[in-house]
């Protein structure tokens, strides 16, 4: 297991995914709550059955996949719906996060979640890193990138915490608001020899205990 496990989150349209890959580019393990999220859904699965049966066939492509935005909208119109899910699926995906955590080596990992905060994850981390855009920048993003609804992405950036709790549970904070890569970058570098300092510092402190 690695010695020290960074918890990476943002907002939808913040520019996570971007953060990510520049840490896996400097040989850093992540592990994607998103990817897990979608592993635990594969056609024929337990889980996909289940959801199947619940929201009708029609939740499903013609390939069998999950039609996530066909899901995504009967979730977000209906709390209990998505409590329902939530119920599913939450243990599911902790479980194999925590299969992910326990299996990765290095100095450090990223444990990538957009709901670490909101599914309380960031208590299987030392640290927590948020990238930061205004709600105006998460907006105006989404809608471009995945071509969506305005209402549609204001119902997202609602359901999760606000901009100013996630920055209050923030160890670290990455400013993407300019969407400049190499003054991201430059944030990134930064970072990731503050954290192998820190998981030196944490072995280090870890054998003096056992001594």
């Amino acid at each position: 297991m690695a010695k020290y496990i960074v918890g990476l989150t943002g907002g939808i349209g913040s520019g996570k995914t971007t953060v990510s890959n520049m840490f896996a580019d400097l040989g850093i393990e992540i592990i994607d709550a998103d990817i897990i999220a979608r592993q635990v859904v594969t056609p024929n699965s337990a889980a996909l059955t289940a959801i199947a049966q619940h929201f009708g066939q029609e939740i499903l492509l013609e390939n069998g996949e999950l039609n996530r935005s066909a899901l995504r909208s009967k979730v977000f119109a209906n709390d209990d719906e998505k409590q329902w899910l939530n119920a599913l699926l939450h243990p599911l995906i902790r479980q194999s996060i925590l299969s992910a955590l326990a299996a990765a080596s290095g100095d450090y990992c990223i444990l990538s979640a957009p709901l670490l905060l909101e599914n309380n994850l960031h208590v299987l981390v030392n640290t927590v890193l948020v990238v930061d855009v205004s709600v105006d920048t998460q907006l105006k993003r989404t809608c471009r990138r995945d071509n969506s609804d305005q209402q549609e992405v204001n119902a997202i950036i609602n359901s999760q915490i606000s901009r100013e709790k996630r920055i209050g549970l923030a160890n670290q904070v990455i400013d993407n608001e300019s969407a400049d890569l190499q003054q991201v970058k430059a944030q990134v570098t930064t970072l990731h020899k503050h954290y192998q300092n820190q998981a030196k510092t944490d072995d280090l402190a870890e054998q003096s205990f056992k001594k």
